[in-house]
Order: C-alpha cells, then sequence, then structure tokens
C-alpha cells in the first residue's frame, strides 16, 4: 500500500483527537468534578490514553512513517513533523499499551490521595499510591532504557536530551552563585510587604487578573480562567487554552502572580500554529521553554516597577481602603521581598531555585532507589532547613504543596528553573531587539514583546530542541550569568545594595 502525508496527518490528528479528549477531562477532574467521579474518571482517562497510545504504535504508523521519513518530496515542514513524529513513534513503542493504561489508572489514583493528603494535612494518606507511582516510573525508565542515571530516562521526557550530568553542574551554580547574594540581601534592610495580606475581596482580585491577563494578549475567545486547588495550564488546541488560579483573601499575591504565569503559559500555546494541530510543529518546544515564557511574563514584565507605573493607580482603584497608604514604590519592593519560604509557587526569583533544586535532587533519589518514599516528608523537610534555614511545620506546606508527582511528573520539576534562566536570556535580547520596549511596558503596550515572542519562539513549535533555540535567538547557549547580571540588577535596587 502506498501512502503519503496525509496518512500520516490523518492518524497523528486521530490520536491527538483523543489526547484532547482526554485533556478536557482532565481539566474537569481538577477544577469541577465532583468527588464521587473520580473512580470512573480514572477509568476513562486509562480507556483514551491506552486508544491513543496503540494508534501511535501501530504497526500501520509505522509503515506510514517509514514511507516518509526519507520522502524528498516533503515540503520543511512536513520533513520535520515526520522526523519529530518518527522519533516520538520509537519511544513510545518502547512502553506497552497495558503499561499505559496502569500508568493512567494509577495517575488518577494518586492525584485523589494528594487531594485527600492535603484536605487533611496527611503525607501518609498519600504515601501508598505514590509509592505504586515511583515503582512505575521506574518501570518506565527501565523500558526507555538510559546510558547513565535511571532518572535521565524520565528528563528527556520534558527536556530533550537533559540529563544528571547536564543539570548537576547549573544546580552548582545555583548554591555557588545565588547562596552569596542570598546572604548579601539578607544582610540588607529587609523591605516590608505586609500589605499584601490585608484583606483583598476575592471577587475584586479576580477582576483585576481579568484586566491584566486581557492587556497581555490572552484572547479570551480562545481561553478561560477558572479556579482549581494547583494552578495549571492546558490546552486543547491553539484556540483553546485555558488557565487556573486560586484565591487568597488575605493574600494578594497568591491570585495575581499565578494568573500573570498561567497567562505566558497560555500565550504560547495560542501563539503555536493552528494549522499543525495535533502535530509536533504544533507544540511547544520543550517544558522549559514553556516555562521560559511564563516566568518572562511573570517576573521580567509583571514584576517591574515599568509594569506598575501602569497598572498600580488601577489596582488602586479596585481596592482603596487596603492600598491607600501605599505607595508605588514600597508596593513595588513589597512585591519583590526576598525572603526564605516554604511554598515553591509563592517564593520569590532568588530563592525559588533552591524550592526546585530539593525537589531534583529527592526525585533523583526516589527514581535511583537511594531514597525511600516513605523516607520523603523528613528528607524534603531536612533540606529546606539545611538550604534555606526554614523547617516545615506540616505536610500541606511541605511535600504535599505540589501536585506534580501524583501526575507521574518525575523530570519535570528541572525545567522550572531552566525556564527562568532562558527568560532572563530571551528578554535580554528582546530589550536589545525592541526599540522602546521599556517605554511600552509602562503603558501596558504588549503588542511589541508578544510578536517577538511569536516571531522567535512560538511560531516554530517542535523545530528546534531548547539549546538550539536559544542559540538561534541570542547567538549563545543557555548562559547562567544573563539571569545573575538579571537577578542583581533588579534586587540591588530593591534593597540598596548598590
Amino acid at each position: 500500500m502506498t501512502y503519503d502525508y496525509n496518512s500520516y496527518k490523518e492518524l497523528a490528528q486521530t490520536a491527538a483527537d483523543l489526547q484532547y479528549a482526554a485533556a478536557v477531562l482532565e481539566w474537569d477532574q481538577e477544577v469541577y468534578m465532583p468527588s464521587k467521579g473520580a473512580t470512573f474518571r480514572g477509568r476513562q482517562l486509562a480507556t483514551l490514553a491506552k486508544q491513543a497510545h496503540e494508534m501511535l504504535t501501530s504497526e500501520k504508523y509505522e509503515q506510514v512513517l517509514k514511507a516518509l521519513i526519507d520522502d524528498k518530496s516533503l515540503d520543511e515542514i512536513q520533513q520535520n513533523n515526520v522526523r519529530l513524529a518518527f522519533e516520538d513513534f520509537e519511544k513510545n513503542k518502547k512502553l506497552p499499551s497495558a503499561f499505559v493504561e496502569e500508568l493512567s489508572k494509577q495517575t488518577s489514583l494518586s492525584f485523589n490521595a494528594w487531594i485527600k493528603a492535603r484536605q487533611e494535612n496527611d503525607y501518609h494518606i498519600y504515601e501508598p499510591e505514590l509509592k505504586k507511582m515511583i515503582a512505575l516510573k521506574r518501570k518506565q525508565a527501565e523500558l526507555y532504557t538510559y546510558e547513565k542515571h535511571p532518572y535521565d530516562a524520565l528528563l528527556d521526557e520534558y527536556e530533550k536530551g537533559a540529563t544528571v550530568a547536564m543539570l548537576d553542574p547549573v544546580f552548582k551554580m545555583v548554591r555557588e552563585e545565588l547562596t552569596p547574594f542570598l546572604k548579601k540581601i539578607a544582610g540588607a534592610k529587609q523591605v516590608n510587604d505586609d500589605f499584601f495580606h490585608r484583606n483583598f475581596p476575592r471577587q475584586e482580585q479576580w477582576d483585576f487578573s481579568m484586566d491584566v491577563l486581557k492587556k497581555m494578549g490572552y484572547d479570551l475567545d480562545a481561553g478561560r480562567q477558572d479556579i482549581s486547588e494547583h494552578p495549571f495550564t492546558t490546552s486543547f488546541s491553539a484556540e483553546d487554552v485555558r488557565i487556573t488560579t486560586r484565591v487568597d483573601e488575605n493574600n494578594f499575591a497568591s491570585l495575581l502572580w499565578s494568573s500573570i504565569h498561567e497567562g505566558g503559559h497560555a500565550l504560547y500555546e495560542q501563539g503555536l500554529p493552528a494549522s499543525e494541530y495535533g502535530l509536533p510543529l504544533g507544540s511547544a518546544a520543550s517544558l522549559s521553554i514553556h516555562e521560559s515564557q511564563s516566568r518572562l511574563w511573570e517576573n521580567c514584565v509583571g514584576r517591574s516597577q515599568g509594569f506598575w507605573k501602569y497598572f498600580y493607580p488601577k489596582l488602586q482603584a479596585y481596592f482603596p481602603q487596603s492600598l491607600k497608604d501605599v505607595s508605588l514604590n514600597d508596593f513595588y519592593k513589597g512585591m519583590n521581598q526576598v525572603k526564605p519560604s516554604l511554598v515553591r509557587t509563592e517564593a520569590d526569583e532568588v530563592t525559588y531555585h533552591f524550592h526546585v533544586m530539593i525537589r531534583y535532587e529527592i526525585e533523583k533519589g526516589l527514581i535511583d532507589g537511594s531514597l525511600r518514599p516513605e523516607d520523603v516528608a523528613a528528607k524534603w523537610n531536612d533540606m529546606y532547613e539545611a538550604y534555606l534555614d526554614i523547617r516545615p511545620g506540616d505536610d500541606k506546606t511541605g511535600v504535599l504543596q505540589d501536585v506534580h508527582w501524583s501526575h507521574g511528573s518525575f523530570g519535570y520539576f528541572p525545567t522550572y528553573s531552566l525556564g527562568s534562566f532562558y527568560a532572563a536570556q530571551f528578554f535580554e535580547q528582546a530589550q536589545k531587539d525592541i526599540s522602546g520596549l521599556a517605554g511600552q511596558i509602562e503603558q501596558a503596550e504588549f503588542g511589541n514583546l508578544l510578536q517577538w515572542l511569536r516571531q522567535h519562539i512560538h511560531q516554530y513549535g517542535r523545530r528546534y530542541r531548547s539549546d538550539e533555540l536559544c542559540r538561534n535567538i541570542t547567538g549563545r547557549s543557555l548562559d547562567f550569568s544573563s539571569f545573575m547580571h538579571y537577578i542583581q540588577e533588579k534586587y540591588s535596587g530593591v534593597y540598596d545594595l548598590k
């Protein structure tokens, strides 16, 4: 039988239909699903995951890809889609359908155990299901195969080519360069952020966050914002990209920067070419590049003084009583307070990477067997005390704060730090390329910045791996010095260190 590019496209997009249908169910599971729906939801997700996996590892799909892999009549976009799809096929083929189904079922069980454990603030409720998940992830690493460390096989799921050998030196720089700067800040007069913990009514917080998202360019005809236990972004196509946030009426920072962060993710997804729906070039380059987009908007833009020159008077209009005695400069400094804390998603830009490093070290131990699941909570607490001189007082603000392990997302956390480092490097380049960018940000005119991101990053989908994309944009590989320059320049001003 003769196969053409349309044969490949039909198979790939049909499988994507199943995967995106599962994504809708997962979104509902975290946003609206009643608690009794968990059992059958797990079955539904497992069925869809199994069917999509079988389609993408079928003999027919293999024949189609092999017929096209050396087809010189394909254009450049088609060639790249086939090349990347074949890479995915060879990897997917290593996982039996029964294993994929089992992993999907365990994900639902683990997630619901995590929710219950958080509600009751008790890690031991979650531990048995986490233990099963870790066993499956170890098995997955063995099925994928690896050269040096089993964790490498799982890292590659989120960051192609990432290994322990690559990441260990990155986190060594975090320890060696960020630690002394953190100590320098600790020796300075602390800035005040008490006003963030005044009363900020839920609806007004929500309305303000929606104003910000619209200004950023988030297309609400192709997206929406909802509430969930853990903020996230999910996409069912470039024309249906949804975000979630959470609200604390006595902590204004909890909602706003979650919304901006997830909005950055959503802008990336909305900027991917809709013409490549369900194909590699219609997908994000990697998790670290995805994170670079959210951290660029959240930190480089959203926590800048220029951003708040426009938005702060509007925020004061929403909360006249809570902010009547707070100046713009005090608000800017307060939002950028550096202080060791327990919750990663609410950590400042300097201490944030210690949170990631702790998770990275724990994950390595869980996957190579040097750390037992029953010892994780104690290990977590000890590492927080060692690196940040602060110890969790309970499980909810300690080991239970992140949803990722319940999803089986081992190897995901390092991309958060990589994304921040890429974000600083990309923003540094954008400032060089876009004339008057600082002034545009002060007027909440983000069109040129968004267009720059669409031109240099979004439009390419998975065509380039992270480091290659970085070199195309900035002329050099990931460079930690860009991040350190950004951090030192910004926080020397916040803490009057100059």
